[in-house]
């Protein structure tokens, strides 16, 4: 089986190259082959001699485009016949640099080891009226010499060649791959951060919908005042809805436009959560809050807010206590926790499963490490965020 890799542009194009290829040894073979025989015979060889020159010289111009598919059995056979006449030299000198730039090394070196020995026996039977055994043979072994050298040295360029053009395919697949990974992280960090403040926004509504539901009775300013409320959590709804299929519709995803919330902006959160009807404590004990490193506090920020959209889910009217500590060069502790629903108690919005499970992802990429149980008849959503000095 040949070692060069077939060309890039399919079977049927590299038979055709081949075929020409053929073509070309054919007849460059057939005119040295013609102009060998045309010096025997001008050196006035005749009779047998002569048919055997021609003979052998005409089965070396039909084997000769045979190399370009059997080479080593075909050199092996130009060989034999050059041992015969000095006519199938041309073709046999051809076979050993067909050999040399399509086999490994060693095999070449093995075929034109096989050539030098049947011109060997050529020049035992036959020898050079013009020349000395001894300097034929050097001349022989030189051309040999040559053809085995630049047919490896040809075979080398090539497996060079093709090792850098598949180099190149593998680093741009590579590159490929990797810009997809990217974008796919990307987009999924985004697909994060909008089903936490979604949910947030979405378990608000819920809320003030409830109101409205339970207290038909209620003055109607504040019926006025909590449908204001839903109306306006709606139109920031679908905004952060709009935002988020455009952003994941683009290749180049991204959030640096959009102004992040931080530690800061907690009392914002739980100032929502209390105007929604929520019974929150917030006890801050953080120091220089402002020098929280903004994807820690992002961070934070998303685990309050994970925490007050669960309790509104699943514990909606019961107590929620917040507790923030930590200083600059120790770490940021979130404790959130909220009593467990009545028996029974349907949640108030349907939950994807998937909240926590983000969360989880999110603040071990922090650094942090972030724990949920249920004890002592309250669920507990404890975080730990590195805080550095």
């Amino acid at each position: 089986m040949d070692d060069v890799t077939s060309d890039q542009a399919g079977p049927g194009a590299w038979q055709q190259r081949r075929r020409r290829g053929a073509v070309i040894v054919a007849v460059a073979a057939t005119m040295l082959t013609a102009m060998a025989v045309w010096g025997r015979f001008s050196s006035g060889v005749a009779g047998a001699a002569l048919i055997l020159d021609i003979a052998v010289g005409a089965a070396s111009c039909l084997l000769a485009p045979l190399l370009l598919w059997r080479p080593v059995a075909v050199s092996l056979a130009l060989d034999v016949l050059a041992a015969l006449s000095p006519a199938a030299t041309t073709a046999a000198s051809m076979g050993a640099l067909q050999v040399a730039q399509r086999r490994r090394f060693p095999v070449a070196a093995g075929v034109g080891a096989v050539g030098i020995a049947a011109h060997v026996v050529q020049g035992l039977w036959r020898p050079s009226s013009g020349i000395s055994f001894g300097w034929w043979l050097l001349l022989v072994s030189l051309g040999y010499g040559a053809m085995v050298g630049w047919g490896a040295l040809a075979r080398a360029r090539r497996e060079l060649l093709e090792s850098l053009r598949e180099r190149a395919r593998r680093a741009e697949a590579e590159q490929g791959r990797r810009v997809a990974e990217a974008r796919m992280l990307e987009r999924t960090r985004i697909a994060r951060e909008m089903h936490d403040v979604l949910a947030h926004r979405l378990s608000l509504l819920a809320t003030y919908a409830g109101a409205l539901e339970y207290r038909p009775d209620a003055p109607p300013e504040k019926l006025s005042q909590a449908a204001g409320v839903v109306r306006a959590g709606v139109h920031q709804a679908l905004d952060e809805l709009r935002e988020v299929i455009l952003l994941l519709r683009t290749d180049d995803a991204g959030e640096e436009d959009r102004p992040q919330p931080v530690l800061d902006d907690v009392p914002r959160l739980v100032a929502e959560s209390r105007d929604a009807g929520g019974q929150v404590e917030l006890r801050d004990e953080t120091v220089e809050a402002s020098a929280l490193p903004a994807a820690a506090g992002r961070t934070a920020y998303r685990v309050v807010q994970e925490g007050l959209t669960n309790a509104r889910k699943h514990a909606a009217g019961r107590p929620v206590r917040v507790v923030l500590e930590g200083r600059p060069g120790t770490r940021l502790v979130i404790d959130i926790r909220n009593p467990l629903p009545a028996d029974g108690a349907a949640p108030l919005a349907p939950g994807s499963g998937t909240g926590l499970v983000g969360l989880t992802e999110r603040v071990r990429l922090a650094g942090g490490r972030l724990d949920h149980q249920v004890t002592a008849g309250e669920f507990r959503l404890h975080a730990s965020i590195p805080w550095p000095a």
